[in-house]
């Protein structure tokens, strides 16, 4: 089948790739006319692991192609998905002028009929809006789809290939037929696809993302709680998990969530909400908790020096919002690094993968490190910000010879307790007890 994808960003680049590789012939298209000349030379314009691979492989068995021409591309497709950013605007809400553009171009571009397919996170009734500005263009029969993605950045590749379910909004059965024969090769395999109305699709993508993030803030709770009783959230941890229930996964707590999804996801159902004058109260809560404690260590770290961190050298391991991605936005590094910053504090960040995305937004108000141990050289104290796997077990014996002191305060809870009490550490980390070796 052939099939046009409308922005080339982390979701239209990867289900774009995606459906290249389950045998359709895809067009991405996108105004940005650099980015599409560097992905035509192969150029993967964003990090996520195994990406590139597929990516070069579709392109070479010319199943992948990119393009600024959305007619073009129009032409040759029944099927258009819309992956187009729905930033959240200054209320909160989600900013559709994007998608109402593309489909006001759609209306006045398109000679035969087209599945329209909703890829993006949009709210309620965007389908419907989306229908209506399409009509307003055209007398050429169409139908609008929801099709929300489910991607977890850093296994995007994973979850693009073998999905837990396909979640279909469409009240066409032209239409229904058209998405069931794309996502054949994935229900012969038992994958389920789910055909819903479209609001019933729209709103599963923001009560899954929104779920999970309060899953992740209660864990956070907890874990602050498990310090005031001397609790071990680890232990904690693993006896809510055992739980089938709960499950084990997103009961990490850490110094809160960040990326695109989560925060944006929040803010917008909680703007649809006030629209429908409901008040969505946990999610309110939910906001407010993560906000304070993305920067809970700040505090601990002045504690440590005695209430004044000026001209105090941070090491900071980790940019990314998350391991395994280069993506920076909404990540707790900034909020922590702006922070230390106006205390008077002096940051030396490392982060292989993120580094370039933080020196565009910062320039040379920090830092950058060469490599994990460069960052400590002369430092008061390190700061781990992300989980990146090369973390996990370093050279402690290095660190303290490169560190002024051996302190530590750990946002991921990287290491078990004993690790850094073996090595003299004074080791803070979230929702256990800190290891004093002052």
């Amino acid at each position: 089948m052939n099939i046009t994808i409308v922005g080339t960003g982390y979701v239209g680049l990867v289900t774009g790739t995606t459906l290249a590789e389950l045998g359709n012939s895809v067009y991405c298209v996108d105004i940005d006319e650099k980015k599409v000349e560097g992905m035509k030379n192969g150029i993967v314009p964003i990090y996520e692991p195994n990406l590139e691979e597929m990516f070069l492989r579709n392109i070479q068995s010319e199943r992948l192609f990119f393009t600024t021409n959305l007619k073009e591309a129009l032409d040759k497709s029944e099927v258009i998905y819309l992956a187009l950013p729905t930033p959240p605007g200054e209320d909160g809400s989600a900013d559709l002028s994007y998608v109402i553009q593309v489909a006001n171009n759609i209306g006045e571009m398109m000679t035969a009929y087209k599945v329209i397919v909703n890829k993006s996170t949009v709210p309620v009734g965007t389908a419907d809006k989306v229908r209506e500005v399409i009509a307003s263009r055209t007398d050429i029969p169409f139908d609008v789809v929801s099709n929300p993605e489910f991607l977890r950045e850093g296994f995007a590749v994973e979850d693009s290939m073998n999905p837990s379910r396909v979640v279909v909004g469409a009240s066409s059965e032209k239409a229904k037929s058209i998405m069931a024969k794309i996502y054949q090769p994935f229900t012969n395999t038992g994958i389920p696809i789910i055909f819903m109305d479209e609001k019933s699709s729209e709103l599963t993508k923001y009560a899954a993302n929104s779920f999970l993030a309060v899953k992740i803030t209660f864990m956070n709770e907890i874990a602050n709680y498990c310090e005031k009783v001397g609790a071990d959230v680890d232990k904690v941890r693993l006896g809510m998990g055992s739980d089938d229930r709960i499950g084990h996964r997103f009961l990490f707590p850490g110094i809160g969530y960040g990326g695109s999804c989560f925060p944006k996801d929040v803010k917008a159902l909680i703007k649809s909400g006030i629209q429908e004058d409901f008040n969505f109260q946990i999610l309110e809560a939910t906001e407010k908790v993560n906000t304070a404690q993305k920067v809970i260590l700040v505090s601990e770290i002045e504690k440590y020096f005695g209430g004044n961190i000026r001209g105090k050298k941070i090491a900071m391991w980790g940019l990314a919002f998350k391991a395994n991605t280069d993506d920076i936005r909404e990540a707790s590094s900034l909020d922590n690094i702006a922070l230390l910053l106006e205390k008077g504090a002096e940051i030396a960040a490392y982060d292989a993968v993120a580094e370039n995305n933080v020196q565009k937004l910062l320039g040379d108000k920090i830092y950058y490190a060469k490599g994990m141990y460069d960052a400590l050289e002369g430092a008061d104290a390190l700061f781990i910000a992300t989980e990146w796997p090369e973390f996990k077990n370093p050279n402690f014996e290095l660190m303290a010879k490169k560190m002024k002191n051996k302190v530590i305060f750990d946002g991921r809870n990287m290491y078990p307790l004993e690790i850094p009490e073996q090595n003299g550490f004074h080791y803070k980390s979230i929702g256990r007890k800190t290891i004093e070796n002052k």
